[in-house]
């Protein structure tokens, strides 16, 4: 349960206040967009002035979106605590960890399609790739990764990538229980994996090949 639910509206800080409006948002930005007609309805059903939400989203539309990409994050982090990521292989936690967003998000497909087309404006290009590398790298952290090398910024890219085409497939399936989605998404993580093991092999090989800098090395600092 978000801790601002169990705030009164009336008494809720302006952070607190932007993440109660955040899982309503949706509701009405799949008929009137990301405007502030849509923030005002948002604010009348959680019983607020409409003119406090928008203080409360002075960034307006990405704002809104970003509070809202936020909640997603946070339901998947609530959903999944260690001990049910412990019980899976990493290809089960990436792959469950996905599809669990998109099951929150599938009756609120309108209101993403019109999120992410305002996020694919030029002028929004910055905000765009900063929310998608933040729910990458929730993810990967919910799966338990704790990589700080050159691999924390592949697994997250390469995610990206599997998370940006795997909603293309989604946000057009109709077939029960999401089915189309779950084959495409199970394809991209097939491809990753074996992508992930060529990279290892080769990783292996390349410690193993002759070093200039090494051998300089030990000819400066002999044993």
């Amino acid at each position: 349960m978000d801790q601002a639910a169990a705030i009164p509206p009336a008494d809720m800080t302006l952070d607190e206040l932007k993440e109660a409006l955040a899982p309503l948002l949706a509701g009405h930005t799949a008929f009137d967009g990301w405007t502030e007609r849509a923030l005002a309805m948002a604010a009348s059903e959680l019983g607020v002035p409409a003119e406090r939400a928008r203080i409360a989203f002075p960034g307006g539309a990405v704002e809104m979106i970003d509070a809202w990409f936020d909640w997603v994050d946070r339901s998947m982090l609530l959903a999944f605590p260690p001990e049910r990521i412990a019980a899976m292989k990493i290809r089960e936690r990436i792959g469950e960890l996905i599809l669990f967003r998109f099951q929150l998000l599938r009756p609120h497909r309108e209101a993403l399609r019109r999120a992410l087309a305002t996020l694919a404006m030029p002028q929004n290009a910055v905000a765009a790739g900063r929310l998608a590398w933040r729910s990458a790298d929730r993810i990967w952290r919910t799966a338990g990764d704790t990589a700080t090398d050159y691999n924390h910024y592949t697994k997250r890219a390469i995610l990206i990538g599997v998370y940006a085409s795997t909603t293309f497939v989604f946000l057009d399936d109709e077939s029960d229980d999401l089915a189309a989605t779950r084959a495409f998404l199970a394809r991209r993580i097939d491809d990753v994996m074996k992508f992930e093991k060529v990279k290892a092999q080769f990783t292996a090989r390349a410690a193993r090949r002759p070093s200039l800098s090494r051998f300089l090395g030990r000819l400066r600092y002999p044993n």
